[in-house]
């Protein structure tokens, strides 16, 4: 498309590449302005020997403009849409889309995110405020008491200073968006059940300390984004106290209270849901949201538990909660929002710019590259399922064909989180590394969680959440290819912006390619040695001349006619020169 965010009345012009093979004739694109189904007949704009293109021209009618194409081949009417061709007529939930609210910022599509939790990253020696009754403190080096009661509570003083005294190991790797989990006071080492959003906890520096990050961060081109609970707090936080309190407050409508009972964010007593409804906490939320980019130089949020929040029982608020949220953090600034399963309905409209791929990217890797069949996988009961190549290119073109192309641009990828075991406990080291080959070739704004560059492991959810080991043993090749893959992904625009062809899928093999006009990348991935994969036939119509594979990865240089590495694990990253 020439335009991925257009206005409304907007002209976009649309592409469609089709192989000569399938012996299309002629091409309509179908829209829907106002609910009227409109065709209009696409003109061929090249041929070449392989392939046919077709431009066709789309009217931004209405904020979401829905189009798919009709194909008249010789053997009969093709649909296609996002989710492939179908010889019947399918559904419009899988038709491309363009959208016409306001876009994420600019920035957001060159990010590369490093997740930090504040207390397991850095010590600055340099907070003295008093460890507060509930805390354990624990040395660096103490393993984490995962399965304990008090594993929650246990603290190892990591703190914002911390992480600004290391900001240049997050340059040096190339990562340039921080993303802190909370930073709010809580009665946890998570700080998911805060007890106030006035202030930055003491335990991390305070206020000052938040100040110091950001401002040292943009120093260095590095942005820095904030968590929030718009779903629940803590039940120690002002507001609730104040409501359980005092029935005839503001606050007593913040929360679903029935007498002395509430709700609770998955049944757990110390994180009382928040309800919706109130006008007053709408306010409250909204000027927290608001507040810490305009005083502490926030650039944005990723909201916890976004799924939920504004959704109880017959209370159906989530798209508002979403629509509120970014109206008050304003243009420019970047809102993601945890999403564990089908974001779909989430990321219409003028919501989320993006959501956490667990279930469109995460979960398809674990099921392809997991070494353990661990029975943690996001609460799925039983073992991690073992998947083929074919199943993960298949999950994961079953989860964008559902989503706009610019807020699948904009999903958070990631291998793991805060809320996982590491990835490279589950997969082990070779495969961990080509996990990050997809992570950083694959569409998306991909996320490293603070140690998965040197080799931190963990087998539990809680046990990932080990401190980093800056006086401990790093896997330093590790690191190499992490920095060298964000390298690669930096330098080729094509990474960043463009589009994604699968090309093949076998069962122990992904070859896909990422291009834009004027660059295309092939990128190879094998689980294991694998019967070899000839060079794509798709690449070898571009031009008169076809062009060769330039390797950017130490691999062999490809022609046509040749045959890909069929070593593995390994991975391969080419340039197509014509």
């Amino acid at each position: 498309m020439t335009d991925p965010a257009p206005e409304l009345g907007q002209r976009v012009e649309v592409f469609l590449r089709t192989s000569n093979a399938l012996g299309v004739r002629r091409v309509h694109v179908r829209t829907a302005p106002d609910g009227e189904p409109r065709f209009g007949e696409a003109m061929v704009d090249r041929v070449t020997p392989d392939e046919t293109w077709w431009r066709a021209a789309v009217t931004v009618v209405n904020p979401e403009c829905g189009y798919r194409f009709l194909l008249q081949t010789g053997s009969g009417p093709r649909w296609l849409t996002a989710a492939g061709l179908s010889r019947l007529e399918v559904t419009d939930a899988t038709d491309f889309v363009l959208t016409a609210y306001p876009p994420p910022p600019s920035w957001a599509a060159d990010s590369v995110i490093y997740q930090i939790f504040p207390d397991r990253f850095a010590r600055s020696g340099r907070v003295t405020a008093p460890l507060p009754s509930w805390a354990t403190p624990a040395t660096w080096d103490d393993p984490i008491p995962y399965g304990e009661p008090y594993a929650l509570q246990q603290l190892y003083g990591g703190d914002l200073r911390g992480v600004a005294e290391h900001l240049d190991h997050i340059a040096d790797l190339g990562a340039n968006l921080i993303y802190l989990t909370p930073f709010f006071p809580s009665r946890s080492n998570h700080r998911y059940d805060d007890t106030t959003f006035d202030h930055v906890d003491p335990l991390l520096g305070g206020d000052e300390a938040l100040m110091a990050l950001t401002a040292a961060a943009h120093d260095r081109g590095i942005r820095v984004i904030g968590d929030i609970t718009l779903n629940h707090s803590g039940d120690g936080h002002d507001w609730f106290l104040t409501g359980r309190a005092d029935p005839a407050s503001p606050e007593h409508g913040f929360y679903y209270f029935d007498g002395d009972d509430y709700a609770t964010f998955a049944g757990v007593k110390t994180l009382p849901k928040f309800d919706h409804r109130s006008p007053e906490l709408r306010r409250r939320l909204a000027a927290v949201i608001a507040r810490y980019p305009d005083a502490f130089g926030l650039d944005g949020w990723r909201v916890d538990v976004a799924q939920s929040a504004g959704r109880h029982g017959a209370v159906e608020l989530n798209a508002e909660v979403a629509r509120s949220a970014r109206a008050a953090l304003g243009e420019g600034r970047l809102l993601l929002a945890e999403h564990q399963f089908d974001a779909s309905a989430s990321l219409r409209g003028d919501g989320w710019h993006g959501t956490m791929a667990y279930a469109g990217f995460a979960r398809p890797i674990w099921s392809w590259l997991a070494r353990e069949r661990s029975t943690e996988f996001w609460g799925t009961p039983g073992p991690i399922p073992l998947y083929g190549g074919q199943d993960v290119a298949e999950v994961m073109t079953r989860h964008a064909a559902r989503l706009p192309w610019r807020s699948y641009a904009h999903n958070l990828t990631l291998l793991d989180s805060h809320d996982t075991a590491r990835f490279r406990s589950i997969a082990g080291r070779e495969r961990q590394h080509l996990g990050a080959a997809l992570l950083f070739t694959l569409p998306g704004l991909p996320m490293v969680f603070a140690g998965d560059e040197v080799g931190v492991e963990g087998v539990h959810l809680e046990d990932g959440r080990r401190p980093f080991p800056w006086d401990g043993p790093q896997d330093s090749a590790t690191y190499r290819i992490f920095q060298d893959l964000i390298r690669l992904r930096r330098d080729h625009d094509a990474l960043r912006h463009g589009g994604l062809r699968w090309l093949h899928a076998g069962e122990d093999v992904l070859v896909y390619e990422r291009a834009l006009p004027g660059e295309t990348l092939v990128v190879q991935v094998s689980r294991a040695g694998h019967e070899p994969v000839p060079f794509p036939r798709a690449l070898t119509g571009r031009a008169a001349a076809p062009g060769t594979l330039v390797s950017l990865t130490g691999g062999p240089d490809l022609r046509p006619g040749e045959f890909m590495p069929s070593d593995g694990p390994a991975f391969h990253v080419w340039e197509l020169s014509e």
